[in-house]
């Protein structure tokens, strides 16, 4: 009692690329849709929530930026709370965390406690859910799992399709604060994709394999061990400057095509027609990720995702009437659906399952500062130049940036693994294995007796749930 259990994928248990995995996958879904899409559909109340408090609309933008920053700068936090507790208890917690937030939100009287509710309660409820689910996906998926990263972030776009008009029926409907707490209601949803997530059962053990697992347990809660893989490094500073341009293009596009002087619904479609085109990109991307001659340069497609992206932005600079703006849409959704699939495909390549659960939160905590960074600093040179030409060039250049610090760093500055085990623990599991291959034939006659009496007794459970208390609800 008291002693930290750690949430480690089991080791000896192949990842069933299917099965159950795909209820998994459906939660990855739904909870990558909210995580991503929620932040901005809020806007939607800004109007309301502008008239109501007397406030101006950069006060109310804060919203949408605390939400964001809780997604990401409370990873190292997520990290310790899964391998503590695990994934599943987790995302329970952060799910009515979510909800929680945005009921208690519906009854503030200031903006302030809408920071606070809105804000940072359902910021970390979402960050709470989207970590552990990329985790479990990780768990699940080992062949599949390029197609099932591209299948869980295609939920992204298809959300922000549906919740953005969703909240402005709700506000015509109810008002910002029946919407407020009609959302908190939904958000109650990421319970039951929390529920979804059953832990893999490791298979039977020896005597050796215990004593391994139970040094295992007595691991840190944040692996800070990550940091001396050189592609990690490569990864974290590369994913940092991207983000400073990424999200820029879809803040800015609608502005850009106000300014041209097009009327608001039709510069608002342009984010509709980049978002259909990101629904189809990132599962269409896994497919291709997830072939056998693609997968082993997966980083290096990761990167030319990056470049297309980043010459989108500076080829859209250019544009000077909607048509070019529109066809500027379909490119960036095509290369912003690519990195979306890819992002954190590449991270689970470079560090495998058993560092996943910690090397994202770190990463998550890196592009905090960046998210919060890129698109005020864009409104700023916006503000000092009066051109959105400039902006969409500086966007340009740090996503081309990043794409040549992730390519060239993994070609000068990244060893090639060895095949030998890097720690001890998984020289003991090596050894392990090693003894069971070199059983006489009398052991392994033994071994099928007792095989086939256990098949007797209980059905088989390779890739079953766990039920152990500490880590199932």
């Amino acid at each position: 009692m008291g002693a930290v259990v750690v949430d480690d994928a089991p080791s000896g248990v192949k990842a069933p690329d299917g099965g159950w995995g795909w209820a998994i996958l459906f939660g990855g879904f739904v909870i990558t849709g909210f995580s991503y899409a929620f932040p901005k559909a809020v806007s939607v109340f800004f109007k309301e929530l502008i008239r109501e408090f007397g406030v101006g609309y950069s006060d109310t933008a804060w919203i949408s930026s605390i939400l964001l920053a809780m997604l990401y700068g409370t990873g190292p936090l997520c990290s310790m709370c899964v391998n503590w507790f695990g994934c599943r208890p987790v995302m329970l917690v952060g799910g009515l965390f979510a909800s929680l937030g945005m009921v208690t939100a519906s009854f503030c009287t200031s903006i302030i406690q809408i920071y606070l509710t809105a804000g940072v309660i359902t910021g970390l409820g979402l960050a709470l859910n989207f970590q552990p689910s990329l985790i479990m996906l990780n768990r699940y998926f080992d062949k599949r799992r390029p197609l099932a990263n591209g299948l869980a972030a295609a939920g992204s776009p298809v959300f922000l399709c549906t919740l953005s008009p969703l909240g402005q029926i709700l506000q015509h409907e109810y008002g910002w604060r029946g919407g407020f707490l009609i959302l908190g209601g939904m958000l109650l949803n990421c319970c039951v994709c929390g529920a979804l997530m059953r832990p893999l059962e490791p298979p039977k053990k020896s005597e050796a394999a215990k004593e391994l697992t139970e040094k295992k347990t007595k691991k840190k809660l944040l692996d800070f061990s990550v940091f001396k893989d050189g592609g990690f490094l490569v990864y974290t500073v590369a994913a940092s400057i991207m983000v400073l341009g990424l999200f820029v293009p879809p803040v800015f596009v609608v502005s850009y095509a106000k300014d041209l002087g097009y009327p608001d619904t039709k510069s608002a479609f342009l984010l509709s027609i980049l978002g259909f085109v990101d629904i189809f990109a990132r599962p269409i991307c896994g497919v291709i990720a997830g072939l056998k001659w693609v997968r082993p340069h997966c980083v290096y497609l990761f990167s030319f995702a990056m470049i297309f992206n980043g010459f989108t932005d500076l080829m859209g600079s250019m544009s000077t009437n909607y048509g070019g703006l529109a066809v500027f849409c379909i490119f960036f959704g095509i290369s912003y659906g690519m990195v979306g699939a890819l992002q954190f495909e590449v991270l689970m390549a470079i560090v495998g399952t058993q560092k996943f659960s910690s090397a994202i939160g770190l990463v998550l905590l890196a592009e905090a500062l960046a998210v919060l960074i890129g698109p005020p600093s864009a409104g700023k040179l916006l503000d000092a130049t009066g051109k959105y030409m400039f902006v969409f060039i500086v966007a340009g250049v740090e996503v081309v940036t990043s794409a040549l610090v992730m390519a060239l760093g993994n070609v000068f500055c990244v060893k090639k693994k060895s095949e030998a085990p890097q720690t001890k623990e998984e020289a003991a599991e090596r050894e392990e294995l090693n003894k069971s291959e070199d059983k006489t034939p009398e052991d392994a006659k033994v071994d099928s007796i007792e095989v086939e009496q256990f098949l007797k007794d209980e059905p088989e459970k390779n890739g079953e749930v766990v039920t152990n208390p500490e880590t199932c609800v």
